[in-house]
């Protein structure tokens, strides 16, 4: 488990970012993911209204290495949200009662602020646990949504936190009460290999959601796709697996099944009650309501495939390592397949309205192609390690990079954080 330090910065607005985006300490933070919960291959409930999310939990990393789960409901408290009860997930392991944040001269936790190693500001694990206090420990804590009624009795909060008690031993956790989705699509969450997500901007809903990063996974993550409402994800393997969280349904998988090619990438249908899975090959998997109108699968390729896109048409593209689009009930709009590219094609994007689409190459080079616009690329610049995907603006104004160091590169969009700087190498997308 990697201990990510949270570093309190004044939050920037950067449009139009380049280098300095990538190798920004903004997030060079604690990894603050959400309960490590993996619902697997499973059922989940469809599109509806989003229930309001309160659980909790606190994951110990040890001197070992070893890491130890606790999860729970967090509880409704005072201005300062104080003595969050959590429930043990596992009778047998020895567990905290409850988790405290406490801030200087009991002021009120407030929505947007990030406290981080700072005079007065403590976690409490329940003793024999430990304390961090910010003298010779670390204490950081990360508020995504705090409200309060007319008495100041705390009525909802999404708060993230560290404790580094000393002794090789640290606590992560992450504390969700009565918290729904507040601004969907309007950040971007990173993804690992090993299943790890990292949410930058809206409220990091997805974060209290859970991840796959301490799931013994058979094949890596290789794509990710967020629900029409931000109140759940995919992510799929590239076996096929199939792992759904919040209100993203399970349709169906590739998991346990024979492959010819890995997969390679996931799209969403735009009513979210179905997906389809892209193998490296050109196989298309479709499952709930996705509809199948052809692959690739079983004829010659120049080069493997990388991505899919959906169409509002009911279609969806297909995007090979050179540029080469394949288009199967939806427009064609023109790609590179002729051309020598410098780098390979990493990934793909349509645009809001499906009249146009986007493919980024390995070295940060855009491709617009229809309505798509062009904002900017890293393809003149000497990038640390290779972008490996890309992500629209939900208006399609803009768009963001990521690299497989977990730089993110921003183009006339909001520049939120990244996670430069940490020695990531297993970044493997961006999704917004």
């Amino acid at each position: 488990m990697r201990d990510r330090k949270l570093i309190a910065i004044p939050p920037v607005l950067v449009l139009g970012c380049l280098m300095a985006c990538a190798t920004s300490s903004f997030a060079a933070r604690t990894h603050l993911t959400a309960a490590r919960v993996a619902t697997g291959n499973r059922q989940s409930l469809p599109h509806t209204a989003v229930s309001p999310l309160s659980s909790g939990y606190v994951e110990r990393t040890n001197a070992n290495g070893t890491v130890d789960l606790f999860k729970g409901q967090t509880l409704q408290g005072g201005s300062s949200i104080p003595n969050q009860l959590l429930a043990p997930l596992d009778l047998s392991l020895p567990v905290p009662s409850s988790v405290s944040l406490v801030l200087p001269n009991g002021e009120a936790i407030a929505a947007g602020a990030t406290y981080s190693n700072q005079p007065g500001v403590a976690i409490e694990v329940d003793p024999p646990f430990g304390r961090c206090t910010g003298n010779g420990t670390y204490a950081a804590i990360q508020v995504d949504q705090v409200t309060h009624d007319s008495t100041g009795l705390t009525t909802s909060y999404a708060i993230q936190f560290f404790c580094d008690v000393g002794n090789g031993t640290s606590y992560t956790g992450a504390l969700a009460y009565n918290v729904s989705p507040t601004t969907p699509h309007q950040g971007y969450y990173a993804y690992e290999s090993n299943g790890t997500i990292t949410g930058f901007g809206n409220d990091n809903y997805l974060n209290y959601l859970g991840d796959l990063s301490v799931v013994a996974l058979n094949k890596p993550i290789v794509g990710m796709a967020i629900t029409a409402d931000a109140a759940g994800y995919w992510m799929v393997t590239s076996d096929g697996g199939i792992f759904a969280y919040g209100d993203a349904g399970f349709y169906g998988s590739m998991g346990g099944q024979r492959l010819n090619r890995p997969v390679v990438g996931i799209a969403a249908t735009p009513d979210g009650q179905g997906y389809w899975l892209v193998a490296s090959d050109g196989g298309v998997f479709a499952f709930g309501d996705a509809p199948f109108f052809g692959s690739m699968g079983g004829r010659h390729l120049n080069k493997p495939m990388v991505g899919l896109a959906p169409s509002p048409s009911g279609g969806y593209w297909m995007v090979a390592s050179d540029g080469g689009v394949f288009s199967f009930h939806a427009p064609f709009y023109g790609s590179t397949g002729a051309l020598r590219l410098n780098q390979p094609v990493a990934g793909m994007a349509p645009t809001p309205h499906g009249n146009g689409y986007w493919f980024v190459a390995a070295d940060g080079g855009i491709f617009s192609f229809g309505d798509a616009g062009f904002y900017g690329s890293t393809g003149a610049i000497r990038l640390n390690r290779p972008i490996v995907g890309m992500a629209p603006m939900s208006n399609g104004s803009g768009y963001w990079l990521v690299a497989s160091d977990g730089g993110v590169f921003a183009f006339n969009a909001p520049f939120y954080g990244s996670l430069a700087g940490l020695g990531l190498t297993g970044v493997v997308g961006i999704a917004s």
